[in-house]
């Protein structure tokens, strides 16, 4: 059986050590009766060794031994086919893991610099400001300044006798050295202890020929093409010819062996290390204190992480060998669709989409984060990854109306307002500073180049492009443009003028030319010097530009900004933004109308490895908006409870009350129901939680620079806090999260089912069938139990009558008893089901909003799918506190009563059968003529409805 060429619902699963595809093999059978057509793999091809994510690709053209052998794989993609499925493999475009011992490519430049075969592979900034780095690339890997950890006998040269190579190591760090400078090693020096041999001994000549030779090799600054295919073509030769003769010769052998022992030096004599210093200077790289990086480093990174290095995947060669193997995959059928990581980190995204669908690679999804109302470019894709969809879906279930009144409880709790667009900048300005540095000063050199080459634009220093430029990104409304040769798209216009607009109104130098010099090259406007080279200056730099802001964005937004701003912090996740607190109706109908009508197979996902919290988490955490009184009284009254488990450090009480305020709501989301105490593992994973989002704040603490007396203060606080003799503060907060549990599950069961039946294609997080409460990675990657939920699956589909199996989980929701998450299971399986039944209907179905009318109207999201005849209805509740607060059910046809959903008027007359239980429903024609379904009797036994034409 072949799987269907778009989709019909995907399952993500985290391929590592500890989950190989013999273990997703196993559970295929499962996802099948489920009802998934696709696995949607983590990258799989060969990466660091432990690594949990499979984004440090070392090899392109490998499978991950880790996860697997060839043979695994196959049987794997065999089994997939058996059960009529197939897979959506995601891959790393944008970068590849370095430093280590293991990428060939990166080893290669490291050996050759920029004449490697290799140097054109990496985003290397080969002539960088500072002269000693001119040809040289920075490597950033020591632990602590290069001079002390040279003195220390800590950069060791070895010999491998079996390949004839000399390398400096760090640890587990390989830097092979230049063939150049094998001479140097080779020299016997003088007073060596070793004199025995006869100077006409034939091994001697033999060695002083290679000396000779590899002090002939072309070197590193060579021009011709000739001459770096003789290096390339003699250097090896001479690398087998020294292997041989230290293999045929122990007195050679231990000659070489001495010189590396003399070169090496002696721990507290830094006299002895002056030579081994003169060598690594030499070389293509330099070695250096990874504190540097963030100034001197003069390669491109995914975002400030010095071991994964940017690709130019610009480059068709680059391309052609980062994706032969996946494109001979493609072509077998093994692999049925691609999920692209980081798209923005390319250089120019639109040309390497269209490369791709040069090959037919069939699906194809980008992990593209849009910002409010921003469009996706019209690519050769099918759509994003979901992230967008998310916080769409997740802003139903968040009071608008509440949006001041939390902003309030937040402000009263902290004492003290925050300005979140201040906070942005801040946060923005800091990334630049502290973190990505030196790409900004790569950024300001290529400008200043450009300004230097014009009389009217030679007087631009370059301190001053360099803080214009930081500014304006500092103020850029989305994480990246798209400028392409010949093209400015009237959005990417707009929003390269509003950044600019407001760089200049805030600047503080007296002249503000320079933000007028920049826009138009930004913009690559011609005038009447422009001449061909220079505009190729004007375009190169506005397209690294369109590089640089994604990962100022991601880094500032996500990865700081969220960790210091968050009244409500389920939406605070990637894609969202706090100010945009929940959803209306008319919007989220509006925008899923305009998703089906452009991108009709969009990836719609709730909940992804990126989450900073899962689905099912931020379902409970948006029950607060509902009822922000309460919650600004309770989070008042727990911390006066707590109050006594602080401590005080500098003047200052620790936990901050912001980091407080983040812990009650990330209590809230993951406390395990019917638990009335916590449990060590729950206790840990909040603390690891807690240290991660202080990090991420860079407040009091920060990755870079670990306070280790706050963060230690912190992981007393969550210790003390959710100890068992807190008993007046676990007692209340029990009581009130068992209450906000029992609600957010239905608003979870709710976001499912919409997923489940709107447009697009739908994407279940590993292990988030059932009701999963994990927190930011690495908590999300935890393992899945599916044993648990094979069994679970397998006791529900054997249930004889759907209906009874329906009420009987409905009324365990409504008691709180559903701790497993067996409705959510159903819910999933149900309508997954339908989606199988009716492939075309939700593939290829209009969208239709339907208009809900009477007392309990805001109560209910009503939609409906309609293709050639065939029409899909779906209601589900949302904002039920208050019904639920009561104790009241939302089956109650008390809560629904009068409450109607209008169908479309070519609807009129047809009768429905409900896919959840089994019951069969007539539409009612009302006064006016048209047809109505009542609410409370689809809501009677099961409130979440999923209705078909009959």
């Amino acid at each position: 059986m072949n799987p269907p060429a778009i989709p019909r619902a995907t399952y993500r699963l985290q391929f590592n050590r500890d989950f190989t595809f013999a273990q997703a093999t196993e559970i295929v059978p499962y996802l099948a009766a489920l009802g998934i057509s696709h696995v949607y793999a983590s990258p799989y091809l060969r990466a660091r060794p432990g690594s949990t994510h499979g984004y440090d690709i070392i090899d392109h053209n490998q499978l991950n031994p880790e996860i697997g052998s060839p043979e695994e794989f196959e049987r794997f993609v065999e089994t997939l086919h058996r059960h009529g499925m197939g897979q959506i493999l995601d891959i790393v475009p944008n970068h590849m893991g370095v430093m280590g011992s293991d990428n060939l490519w990166w080893l290669d430049v490291l050996e050759n610099g920029e004449i490697s075969d290799f140097a054109q592979f990496f985003d290397i900034d080969w002539h960088p400001l500072k002269d000693e780095l001119q040809g040289k690339v920075l490597v950033p890997v020591l632990d602590d300044q290069y001079g002390t950890i040279l003195d220390k006998g800590q950069l060791e040269l070895k010999f491998d006798a079996t390949k004839g190579e000399f390398s400096i190591w760090f640890h587990q760090h390989r830097f092979p050295i230049d063939p150049n400078e094998y001479q140097r090693i080779l020299k016997r020096p003088s007073g060596s202890s070793d004199q025995t041999a006869p100077p006409q001994d034939a091994d001697v000549l033999e060695l002083e020929s290679m000396i000779s030779a590899f002090g002939h090799l072309p070197s590193r600054s060579c021009s011709t093409s000739e001459e770096k295919a003789e290096r390339s073509r003699d250097k090896e030769i001479h690398k087998r010819r020294l292997a041989d003769l230290c293999s045929r010769s122990v007195h050679i052998a231990e000659l070489v062996n001495e010189n590396v022992r003399i070169l090496n030096g002696v721990p507290g004599a830094p006299g002895s290390f002056d030579e081994l210093h003169e060598l690594i200077k030499a070389q293509a790289f330099r070695l250096a204190y990874w504190r540097v990086a963030a100034d001197d480093i003069n390669y491109r990174r995914f975002f400030d992480i010095n071991d994964l290095a940017g690709l130019r995947m610009e480059n068709p060669a680059v391309f052609e060998a980062t994706h032969r193997t996946v494109m001979q995959w493609v072509g077998e059928g093994k692999i049925n669709g691609l999920r692209i990581d980081h798209p923005d980190g390319l250089f120019n995204p639109a040309e390497y989409c269209e490369r791709l669908q040069r090959c037919s690679p069939g699906y194809v999804v980008i992990e593209k984060i849009l910002g409010r109302d921003e469009p996706l470019p019209t690519w050769p894709v099918s759509g994003t990854t979901g992230y967008d969809f998310s916080n769409l879906v997740n802003g139903l279930f968040v009071e608008t109306a509440s949006a001041a009144k939390m902003v309030r409880a937040y402000r009263g709790f902290l004492g003290q307002s925050l300005d979140y667009q201040s906070i942005i900048y801040a946060c923005k300005t800091i990334v630049m500073d502290k973190a990505l540095a030196s790409e900004l000063n790569v950024l300001a050199n290529l400008l200043s180049r450009i300004a230097l080459s014009n009389r009217h634009t030679c007087d631009f220093t370059l301190n001053s492009l360099r803080e214009a430029l930081a500014e304006i990104v500092a103020y850029f409304p989305v994480y990246r443009t798209y400028l392409t040769p010949g093209r400015v798209s009237d959005k990417d216009r707009w929003y390269i003028e509003t950044a600019i607009c407001k760089a200049k109104r805030n600047a503080t130098s007296q002249d503000t030319s320079v933000y007028d010099f920049i826009r138009q090259v930004l913009l690559a406007n011609n005038d009447e010097e422009t001449n061909e080279t220079r505009l190729a200056s004007l375009l190169s730099f506005a397209m690294k530009f369109q590089q640089f802001t994604s990962p100022v964005m991601a880094k500032g937004l996500e990865d700081t900004c969220f960790y210091r701003y968050h009244p409500l912090i389920s939406v605070n996740d990637v894609g969202g933004d706090p100010l945009e607190f929940g959803v209306t109706l008319d919007d989220f109908h509006r925008k899923t109308m305009e998703r089906a009508r452009t991108w009709p197979h969009s990836m719609l996902a709730t909940s992804t490895h990126d989450s900073k919290l899962s689905e099912d988490v931020r379902a409970r955490i948006n029950v607060l908006s509902e009822i922000p009184a309460r919650w600004r009284l309770k989070a008042r009254q727990w911390r006066l409870l707590n109050q006594n488990k602080k401590k005080m450090i500098d003047g200052a009480e620790t936990p901050s009350r912001n980091d407080e305020y983040l812990f009650y709501q990330a209590m809230l989301g993951v406390w395990p129901a019917a638990q009335e105490f916590p449990a060590d593992e729950l206790r840990e994973r909040l603390k690891q939680y807690m240290l991660k989002a202080a990090r991420e704040a860079k407040q009091r603490t920060s990755w870079a620079n670990q306070n280790s007396e706050y963060e230690n203060a912190l992981s007393s606080f969550v210790d003390d806090a959710l100890q068992a003799d807190n008993r007046d503060f676990i007692a209340d907060f029990t009581a009130f999260q068992k209450e906000i549990a029992r609600i957010g599950l239905c608003n979870s069961l709710s976001q499912i089912l919409i997923k489940l039946t709107a447009p697009g294609v739908p994407d279940i997080y590993q292990g988030n069938e059932i009701g999963n409460f994990v927190l930011v990675d690495p908590d999300n990657r935890r393992p899945v139990n599916y044993r648990r939920r094979r069994q679970l699956l397998e006791e529900l589909t054997s249930a004889t009558d759907p209906g009874t199996t329906a009420k009987q989980l409905a009324a365990r929701l409504q008691k709180g008893e559903d701790v497993e998450g067996c409705a959510k299971l159903f819910l999933t399986w149900k309508a997954l089901s339908a989606r199988r039944a009716y492939a075309e209907l939700f593939e290829n179905g209009t969208y239709i909003p339907l208009v809900v009318e009477g007392p309990r109207a805001a109560n209910l999201v009503a939609f409906a799918r309609r293709y050639e005849g065939t029409q899909a209805v779906v209601a589900v509740p949302r904002m039920s506190s208050r019904l639920l607060e009561e104790g009241g059910s939302l089956s109650d046809p008390d809560f629904w009563q009068n409450t109607q959903v209008v169908l479309p008027a070519e609807a009129a007359g047809e009768r429905y059968r409900n896919l959840i239980t089994a019951e069969s429903h007539a539409g009612i024609k009302g006064d006016d003529g048209r047809s109505l379904l009542g609410v409370s009797s689809l809501m009677a036994n099961f409130p979440w409805v999923l209705l078909i034409s009959e």
